[in-house]
């Protein structure tokens, strides 16, 4: 048995949802919350990676919420950190707020082009595009075609030394005031940037029209495109992002290796991830980049 705390759950109430997991609040701990991982990312080795993720970030100067300590909650680990008041995410701004949604994708544009501007430590963070490739080479259920073609596609990718978010959509960013801070940093690395941007193409565009997703995002379809389109336009500065979207969607394929690597995923993950990056090969042409 390890020595990590036991925290009782109920005397904690939930406060949010994501695509990785769940929040929650005690009255008699004001300035912190309770953060525990969804099942199959509530093991100690994701848990405590994540932890040292983001205070390693947070050594960068990259604003994010402080981590406190690594509990047990049952047979699950998770983490007490920092609670940041009075804030929400930038897609839950969205979600009360449909009309800044082109206003907050600008800012969300701006902010990763911080993020990837700020130098990274490769000794402390792995590089996107080996865990890329790695992803690749541990998921043989993608299929050899589709696997050959993502390799020669990621091997080619320009390297960048800047930072990359890895789970890069706006859920991930909280406002609170006129502060700004990155949060579920597990996947944190340096590489190129379009690996962040093809993640984003994933949420706003490839799964936009699922239930799953629009509850995560709290965003309808509709307004997950127009976040996307708004993004888009400021990150190339220009009205059509035609050629912008074929390569945030070959990203966006490699980003779903990537996605194999870190999720150990139920069999259903594993064929909608495949039946995903067969379209996005399919429709994306990859001999054209």
């Amino acid at each position: 048995m390890d020595n990590y705390r036991q925290i009782d759950l109920s005397a904690w109430t939930k406060t949010g949802e994501g695509g990785n997991g769940v929040t929650y609040e005690n009255p008699e701990l004001p300035d912190v919350l309770l953060k525990i991982n969804k099942a199959g990312l509530n093991n100690l080795e994701t848990v405590k990676s994540e932890y040292d993720q983001s205070t390693s970030v947070a050594a960068l100067g990259i604003s994010t919420p402080g981590m406190n300590e690594i509990v047990r909650v049952g047979d699950a680990y998770a983490t007490i950190m920092e609670r940041i008041k009075d804030k929400k995410s930038i897609f839950r701004i969205c979600h009360d707020e449909p009309g800044r949604i082109e206003e907050m994708a600008r800012l969300f544009c701006r902010l990763g082009k911080e993020l990837w501007a700020t130098p990274c430590n490769a000794s402390t963070f792995p590089g996107r595009k080996k865990t890329a490739l790695e992803g690749l080479r541990a998921s043989s259920f993608f299929g050899k075609k589709n696997i050959e073609t993502l390799r020669a596609f990621i091997e080619a990718v320009p390297e960048s030394s800047g930072c990359v978010h890895g789970d890069f959509q706006p859920g991930n960013v909280i406002v609170s005031g006129d502060k700004y801070y990155w949060i579920d940093l597990g996947r944190f690395s340096w590489g190129n940037p379009m690996f962040d941007i093809g993640h984003l193409y994933l949420s706003c565009v490839v799964y936009a029209s699922q239930k799953q997703a629009q509850n995560i995002f709290h965003m309808d379809k509709k307004q997950l495109n127009l976040f996307w389109d708004a993004f888009a336009k400021a990150y190339t500065g220009k009205e059509d992002h035609t050629e912008f979207d074929r390569e945030a969607a070959r990203f966006g394929a490699a980003d779903l290796a990537v996605r194999a690597y870190y999720q150990k995923g139920s069999i259903l993950h594993k064929i909608f991830f495949k039946i995903q990056m067969g379209r996005l090969i399919k429709y994306f042409h990859f001999q054209k980049k």
